[in-house]
């Protein structure tokens, strides 16, 4: 089943409905579990939290798949990526509250920036601008900081965010456009500098 890892989402999908090749699953699981982890992760900044979330999503998934109701109207993963944050919203309208976005010791988003091996003195700097930039990102209000964290660290295109959070992309280009302003702003006003 080696071949599986050259199919497209749509072919590992059919052969798992209409197959029953678990592999075809298992390999479309493989293929976007780290995007769609860490986007649950962001929302609910809770490791135990976003493992339960994630199986979630995986069980509707598998659900939608055997009951024949998957319809292929647009890429896996954004569907994929909207069960997953319908469960994160769904979790805090029945807990009545949002978590805002920090980093924990288990895990920060910023530490999965790639970086090469790097002096001392570099790696210090680098630590002090991330801390920088996360104060900043922090510091911006909710949607905002979603956007920002969507586009950058999750690596989703403004569509995919525009769909995830159910507004329209110019909605989300603005969110964007204004969190950018306000991080300039901040920086200019309180004289900080990312160098």
């Amino acid at each position: 089943m080696q071949s599986c890892k050259s199919c497209t989402d749509k072919d590992l999908i059919c052969m798992y409905i209409h197959g029953g090749k678990e592999r075809a699953f298992e390999t479309l699981l493989n293929r976007h579990k780290s995007k769609i982890y860490t986007s649950i992760y962001m929302f609910v900044k809770d490791r135990d939290l976003a493992n339960d979330i994630f199986q979630e999503t995986f069980i509707k998934v598998i659900d939608t798949f055997r009951s024949g109701k998957y319809n292929e109207e647009g890429k896996f993963i954004q569907w994929a990526l909207r069960i997953s944050y319908n469960l994160c919203v769904d979790f805090f309208r029945k807990n009545k509250r949002r978590k805002t976005i920090t980093p924990s010791e288990d895990f920060d988003i910023f530490n999965l920036i790639a970086a090469k091996d790097d002096n001392q003195e570099t790696v210090i700097m680098k630590e002090q601008t991330y801390s920088k930039v996360r104060k900043l990102v922090d510091s911006l209000p909710q949607e905002q900081k979603e956007v920002v964290l969507l586009r950058n660290y999750a690596d989703l295109s403004f569509k995919e965010i525009a769909e995830l959070t159910n507004v329209s992309i110019n909605t989300a280009l603005g969110r964007m456009r204004y969190a950018l302003i306000n991080i300039r702003k901040t920086i200019s006003e309180h004289h900080i500098s990312l160098q």
